[in-house]
């Protein structure tokens, strides 16, 4: 500390001096032009100062490293560490993840791999811990947390306080075991998950403690929520991406933005490398009509001072030398990046050595393999319940139609799918099977184990053959992406940890991912849907307005399963 002081009084050479820069200060909004002095992974201040090392910005733009406010790093397929190398280049320094994928496969296992796993990571890496594991009883998960485990890992410095509340029924109506994990958190934060809840139900859901919310999709919600004082946490993700409609909209307004933050929530590595990460949310927003430092503010002070990293945020006295060189405020454009201090400088390397020491984690789908009369939709009349995709976004539409009958059986087409998921955990033998409209697949099937939140196997085809194929191909390689056409399979992606998690590096899952996406789209798959995060979410029950669990087809505003056929008046 008295080294730290000597060198604010400048008695002390500083260890590195960015001298020359624009420096946006954030609390005022100002933009400064002078130095910035470093010492070891502090701000030690913005002024004139002497470094033992010197470097010239020559006039460019220094700002506070950026924060992700809500992600879930499992959905990127690499490891936290692996994760981090991928999103540093442009510019986010602090992550702040919730777990529960990995924690509704593995349990605690799955938390202590992610605490273990990031805590060597180039950037900070803080955790919420999963409140809905399951996310509702209405499927079923590889494990189940309680009140009483969370309690044992709330206090962790690296856990912030409760994550993603999406059991809002169970909030509302008082469920006693999900208020008691509301009360786990204590004094620290809990995160929100509240689709189209709105009116006194919203301001029950406030009350209950929740204060940020990720799922606004439309500006009415996004006001209502700021009159609570709820946090919204603006998202640009790969399959629900609200930032523009929300933004366009917010401008408008001229509403205070301090209570506006920005996430990505779950954004594919290959959209990451193409559009960037936090940076892509700025870049956006600043199109749109934000302020460039007002942006910038959404991305670094509001967020920090959210979930109450006190040094994180700014560029000031004793703040983390966490920081982003930028050409320009227009485009965003990362120059460099300082991450605890240090220039990031290196390559991100496969990470497959690191996975010896998590068996905990591995050898996650326990279920036998399944034959093509697991998959009959036998239907007494041509109208069913259908699961309408709705292009780019995670919400769906619970449709009546006329569907393809043949014999007294479904029969899948080019409009109409066949979607099945498959209870992976437990061997309980669960299986549900429902028809699934907009999804297109023609000639084929995709089986996967990332299925938000249970991360069951779901799977997509239009005909059984091929849809067995894919899910006994899942079964037998323990996890991952299988996709099938013709009775061949054409590829497939491990994911080892999990199911969820590959030991390759953010480059090569790329790559993978790329050739896969290409043999989908071959498939006739919809252009304006993800085929593999679209899968993933249509089997979470708490995103309105139908989905489908091991349970069964389930209708998310009735909060129940209901038969296929069933007609409801």
């Amino acid at each position: 500390m008295k080294h730290y002081l000597d060198v604010c009084r400048k008695l002390e050479k500083a260890d590195q001096v960015l001298k020359n820069g624009r420096i946006i200060n954030v609390f005022t909004k100002e933009i400064i032009e002078g130095d910035l002095a470093i010492c070891n992974d502090k701000i030690i201040g913005i002024g004139h100062y002497e470094g033992k090392e010197e470097i010239d910005l020559e006039g460019k733009y220094v700002v506070p490293g950026f924060i992700d406010s809500h992600l879930h790093i499992e959905s990127s397929m690499i490891s936290p560490s692996e994760f981090a190398h991928a999103v540093l280049p442009f510019g986010t320094t602090t992550l702040i993840a919730d777990p529960h994928e990995i924690a509704n496969v593995s349990g605690l296992d799955g938390i202590d791999y992610m605490l273990k796993e990031s805590e060597q990571a180039p950037l900070s890496i803080y955790y919420m811990l999963p409140s809905c594991v399951p996310a509702t009883p209405m499927e079923s998960s590889g494990a189940i947390l309680d009140a009483a485990k969370m309690e044992n890992y709330i206090n962790h410095p690296r856990i912030l306080g409760v994550g993603e509340m999406m059991n809002y029924p169970g909030v509302l109506f008082g469920d006693e075991s999900v208020l008691a994990k509301i009360k786990v958190a204590g004094d620290k934060i809990v995160d929100g998950h509240a689709p189209h809840v709105k009116g006194d139900d919203l301001v029950a859901y406030a009350f209950s403690g929740i204060h940020t919310d990720h799922e606004c999709s439309e500006i009415e919600e996004v006001i209502e929520r700021l009159r609570l004082g709820m946090v919204v946490q603006i998202r640009k993700g790969t399959a629900a991406n609200n930032l523009n409609d929300i933004v366009s909209e917010l401008v408008k307004t001229h509403l205070p933005l301090t209570n506006c933050v920005f996430c990505t929530d779950d954004k594919h590595l290959e959209h990451i490398f193409e559009d960037g990460h936090i940076n892509s949310n700025i870049r956006e927003s600043i199109s749109l009509g934000i302020d460039p430092i007002e942006a910038i503010c959404m991305a670094t002070l509001y967020p920090a001072r959210v979930y109450s990293l006190r040094h994180k945020g700014a560029l000031a006295p004793g703040y983390d030398a966490d920081l982003v060189i930028l050409d320009n405020l227009e485009t965003v454009a990362v120059n460099r990046v300082m991450t605890k201090g240090k220039w990031y400088e290196q390559e991100p390397s496969t990470t497959a050595k690191r996975y010896d020491a998590y068996t905990t984690v591995q050898n996650t789908v326990h279920c036998d393999p399944i034959s093509e009369e697991d998959l009959i939709i036998l239907l007494s009349q041509s109208k069913a319940h259908v699961i309408g995709l709705i292009d780019g976004q995670i919400i769906t539409k619970k449709l009546v139609e006329e569907v393809p009958v043949e014999n007294g059986y479904f029969k899948a087409n080019e409009t109409y799918s066949k979607i099945a998921v498959i209870e992976r955990h437990h061997n309980t033998g669960n299986k549900a099977v429902a028809i699934l409209k907009n999804f297109s697949i023609k000639n084929g099937a995709i089986a996967q184990t990332i299925a938000h939140d249970s991360h069951n196997i779901v799977c997509v085809g239009d005909n059984d053959a091929d849809m067995v194929l894919a899910v006994n191909t899942l079964i037998e390689k323990q996890g991952g992406i299988v996709l099938v056409s013709e009775g061949k399979v054409l590829d497939h992606l491990n994911l080892p940890i999990a199911g969820l998690i590959s030991t390759l590096s953010a480059k090569q899952v790329t790559h993978k991912l790329k050739e896969m996406l290409d043999a989908a789209k071959a498939l006739g798959i919809n252009p304006h849907a993800d085929p593999f995060l679209t899968l993933a979410f249509l089997a979470l029950p708490v995103i309105p307005e139908i989905k489908i669990t091991d349970k069964g087809l389930f209708d998310v505003g009735a909060f129940k399963h209901i038969p296929v056929e069933f007609i409801s008046e």
